[in-house]
């Protein structure tokens, strides 16, 4: 191995070339081309991106793979015989050129004719159509979402931003909920494999009662997998509901219109399947405050009976007015009884309906079914492994007491 004195003094450091030198090179050879400065190239768009500069977009292989990022500038938008629409086909006249900056070519387009029809957007139209004869799509095979589901399923990948976004919005708007991740790959040739594969476990599982289909988004290649027809069957003949809440505002993708529900983001999704229990707290609130005001309103006007009864009984005989009473009484005291035998009935249920929502969300409950807490010796909530250390002392809260340990071993994850 050569030292670094050698190095320095050999001829390698002499013919060695920049970064910039080494882009300078190729931008040469590509822009010195015959061929490259003025080229017709036919193929797909795949993606558009409007800035105030042009619109950049991608121009995609209809047959492969390959695919190479355009630009029209600003200047020369209102010159070209057609718009780019997304999955459409075009023939584009541009020139090659070189972007230093990230070491990128890229075509530069003077105009763009239409060349038919994309092959996407027609295999994207007869899958649909033909998905929809099935009756896939139907709006009476559409299921009702459940109002308060205690287990939801989410499938998606567990490293994607939209994993975050579900836990965070389910913990703030309804805590305690039981959350399953069934993870999948939700972009690439592998992903409607592995998201079927995903609902299938969520079905053979059997906990969940509803299940939230999720991606955070993407361009019409990251989202292609949801035009897939094995991820539209698997929607459609679930046996739970499903939501869609796949991040895209302009296109409707199959699995959209094969969800029970469909909305654009995860967030969105998560908080269409359950309600916010501060809003059921307000919901309860406004109830018990109606409940009094009805009951005030029904007594005030019973007073105001009484009193032109008591009127009336002054015009009879003492006898008469007695008698009259007493039957009168009794009615009253009759009818007071049931309702508030009825009154009470009903708001017995509902603060037990309350107590049994709050006790899921007690601590000490948790911890009295056999689980407990654990703090540092300067009290915080220990939750992972991380920054322990042997002979760390922990404090262990149970369901009935607390414990002093010394930490002996710090195990593996399994």
């Amino acid at each position: 191995m050569m030292s670094d004195s050698q190095i320095a003094n050999s001829p390698i450091t002499d013919t060695a070339l920049s970064v910039g030198g080494l882009t300078e090179y190729i931008q040469a050879l590509l822009q010195d081309d015959r061929q490259l400065r003025q080229v017709w190239v036919t193929g797909e768009v795949s993606s558009t991106n409007a800035h105030r500069s042009g619109t950049f977009f991608t121009l995609r292989d209809t047959e492969g793979n390959a695919t190479i990022r355009c630009v029209v500038w600003r200047s020369q938008l209102e010159k070209l015989a057609a718009d780019l629409v997304c999955g459409e086909q075009f023939l584009v006249l541009g020139s090659i050129r070189v972007y230093p900056a990230r070491g990128e070519y890229q075509l530069s387009v003077w105009q763009v004719l239409p060349a038919g029809e994309g092959l996407q957007a027609l295999r994207y139209r007869q899958l649909r159509n033909r998905l929809e004869a099935e009756g896939l799509f139907d709006a009476a095979h559409k299921k009702t979402l459940p109002p308060h589901p205690q287990t939801i399923a989410v499938v998606t990948s567990g490293r994607a931003a939209a994993w975050g976004d579900i836990q965070r919005t389910l913990k703030q708007r309804y805590p305690g909920l039981r959350v399953l991740l069934s993870e999948a790959i939700v972009q690439g040739d592998r992903a409607p494999d592995s998201i079927a594969g995903a609902i299938a476990r969520v079905e053979k599982d059997g906990r969940a009662e509803v299940l939230i289909l999720s991606r955070g988004g993407g361009s019409v290649e990251d989202l292609a997998c949801f035009n897939d027809e094995r991820v539209v069957r698997a929607i459609a003949t679930c046996s739970i509901p499903v939501i869609a809440g796949i991040g895209h505002q302009r296109d409707e993708s199959l699995a959209d219109l094969a969800a029970d529900v469909c909305v654009h983001t995860p967030t969105a999704a998560a908080e269409l399947v359950v309600p916010s229990l501060e809003g059921l707290r307000e919901e309860h609130q406004a109830r018990i405050e109606a409940l009094a005001a009805t009951a005030n309103a029904r007594l005030e006007a019973e007073r105001n009976r009484l009193r032109q009864l008591q009127n009336r009984l002054q015009k009879l005989s003492l006898d008469q007015q007695l008698d009259w009473e007493r039957k009168e009484l009794k009615r009253l005291r009759q009818g007071l009884i049931r309702a508030a035998r009825s009154r009470w009935q009903g708001a017995t249920g509902q603060c037990q309906l309350l107590s049994e929502k709050l006790a899921t969300l007690d601590p000490q409950g948790v911890l009295s079914r056999g689980y407990a807490a654990v703090r540092s010796a300067n009290g915080e909530i220990v939750r992972s492994t991380v920054g322990l250390q042997e002979d760390d002392v922990l404090e262990v809260q149970l369901g009935e007491g607390r414990i002093r340990v010394k930490l002996i071993e710090i195990l593996g994850d399994k």
